[in-house]
C-alpha cells in the first residue's frame, strides 16, 4: 500500500468516531435552519485550520446556506469533495451515536455523516501534505511527518456540503462552479463487491417522484354513497397501474413503486380529494414520463393530474473512471470494483460536469433512514484507504 494513503488513513480512523460523535449529536433533518447551522459549526471545527470555509445559497429555498471548504496548494489538480448534512430523522426521533458492538448507531450515521467525516478526515490529510512540502522546501519538516512519505499535490481541493439532499426537488444549483475539475469524491455509504472487494459506485439509476392528485365529489357514505365520486377507489387504481410499470429486470431497469396515499378526512364521508405519491428509478428519465402518461386524467368520475414533481439524473462514469480506478488499486494494494446502486445522489448532478466522479465513498452500514441506523466502525479504515487512494490517483494524473 502506498505510505501516504496508509499513515494518513491510520490517522483519520484514530479520530472518526469521536468526530463522528460530535456530528451525529446534532439533530438536522431537511429545512431545519438551526440544525443545519449547528452542523456547520461542527464541520468548522473538524476541517484543518489552513482551510477557508464559503457559505453558498441552498438549492432549496427556505433552507440554511450550504458550505464549501476550501484547501489550495501548489500544484495543478482540483478535488472537488461532496456530501450533505441533512437527514430524514426528524428531532423527536433523533437518536445520538452510541456503540453496540461491532456497530457505531445513531440517526444519519450511514446516511451520511459517517461519510462527511471521512471527507474531512481526507482534506485534513491534503492540508497535512502542504504542510509538509512548504516545510521541506524550507528546509525543515513539519512536526509528526514521516520521512519519506511522497503525498499529492493539488491546485485546491474543495468539500462541499449540502443541506437539502435528501428533499430537493429541483436541480442543484453549485455544479458550474466545480465544471472541468479534475475528480470529483462523493461519500453516500460504501459497499463490498460480492468477491469480498472494495466496491465504489460509478453508475446510479435516475431518480423520479410522481404524485397524483385526485378531485372527485363528497357525499355521505351511508345515506348517498352513489351520489359521490370516490377520490381514494381512484387513487387505488392509480397505484395498481403504477405498480404494474414495475420492471426492474426490463431494458430500463425501472422500479415503480407507490408509498404513500393519503385521502379521506371522515370515516362516513366519500372522499372527495387526495394525494399518491410513487417512486421511480430507471436507466432513463424518459421512462419517468411514460409512466406519467399512463395514468387516465379521469376514473370513475374523479379527475386526476399526474405530475413529475422531482426527476434526478441517471450517472453513468464507467468508461471515465476506468483507468483510474485501476491507479488507486496499485497505490491501494488491492482491487477497487466498479458498482452500480438504485438510490439518487448528488454525484448524479455533478457527473456531466466532472466526468471522473466516483461515489460511495463513506464507510460501510445500513438502515439508512430507519431507526437504528448504523455504520460499521471496523469499515471506517479500510474506506478511509479508499478514498485517499482514490483522491492520489485524480491529483497525479493531473499534475
Amino acid at each position: 500500500m502506498d505510505a501516504w494513503v496508509q499513515q494518513s488513513a491510520e490517522q483519520i480512523a484514530a479520530r472518526a468516531a469521536r468526530d463522528l460523535e460530535a456530528l451525529v449529536a446534532v439533530s438536522s433533518p431537511s429545512g431545519d435552519r438551526h440544525g443545519a447551522e449547528d452542523c456547520v459549526a461542527v464541520v468548522r471545527a473538524l476541517a484543518p485550520p489552513a482551510a477557508t470555509v464559503e457559505r453558498i445559497p441552498c438549492s432549496s429555498p427556505g433552507h440554511a446556506d450550504d458550505v464549501v471548504v476550501r484547501l489550495r496548494g501548489e500544484g495543478r489538480g482540483r478535488l472537488l469533495l461532496l456530501g450533505h448534512l441533512d437527514t430524514v430523522v426528524p428531532h423527536q426521533r433523533h437518536a445520538s451515536l452510541r456503540r453496540e458492538d461491532e456497530r457505531l448507531t445513531g440517526s444519519g450515521t450511514i446516511d451520511m455523516k459517517a461519510g462527511d467525516v471521512l471527507a474531512l478526515g481526507l482534506l485534513r490529510a491534503l492540508a497535512d501534505a502542504t504542510a509538509e512540502r512548504r516545510a521541506d522546501a524550507g528546509g525543515r519538516r513539519a512536526s509528526g511527518a514521516a520521512a519519506g512519505v511522497a503525498a499529492p499535490s493539488f491546485a485546491e481541493v474543495a468539500l462541499l456540503l449540502v443541506v437539502d439532499e435528501e428533499w430537493r426537488t429541483g436541480p442543484m444549483q453549485h455544479v458550474e462552479r466545480f465544471a472541468g475539475w479534475d475528480g470529483c469524491l462523493c461519500f453516500e455509504a460504501g459497499e463490498l463487491a460480492p468477491d469480498g472487494s472494495d466496491a465504489v459506485i460509478v453508475r446510479r439509476k435516475a431518480a423520479g417522484t410522481l404524485s397524483v392528485h385526485a378531485r372527485g365529489v363528497a357525499s355521505h357514505a351511508g345515506a348517498a354513497p352513489d351520489r359521490g365520486r370516490n377520490a381514494l377507489l381512484a387513487l387505488a387504481a392509480a397505484a395498481q397501474i403504477v405498480a404494474a410499470a414495475h420492471a426492474p429486470d426490463g431494458p430500463d431497469r425501472l422500479t415503480a413503486v407507490p408509498t404513500t396515499l393519503h385521502s379521506g378526512d371522515a370515516f362516513n364521508v366519500v372522499p372527495d380529494d387526495g394525494e399518491l405519491i410513487c417512486d421511480l428509478r430507471s436507466d432513463r428519465t424518459e421512462a419517468f414520463e411514460e409512466v406519467r402518461a399512463s395514468i387516465p386524467r379521469e376514473l370513475g368520475g374523479v379527475v386526476l393530474d399526474a405530475q413529475l414533481a422531482r426527476v434526478w439524473p441517471a450517472m453513468d462514469s464507467r468508461a471515465a473512471t476506468a483507468p483510474l480506478l485501476a491507479a488507486a488499486s496499485e497505490r491501494l494494494g488491492r482491487p477497487l470494483v466498479a458498482a452500480g446502486r438504485g438510490g439518487a445522489s448528488d454525484a448524479s448532478h455533478v457527473a456531466p460536469a466532472v466526468p471522473f466522479t466516483v461515489d460511495g465513498l463513506g464507510p460501510r452500514g445500513g438502515r439508512a433512514h430507519a431507526p437504528g441506523e448504523f455504520v460499521l466502525e471496523a469499515s471506517l479504515r479500510p474506506r478511509a484507504e479508499v478514498a485517499l487512494a482514490l483522491a492520489a490517483a485524480v491529483l497525479a494524473a493531473a499534475d
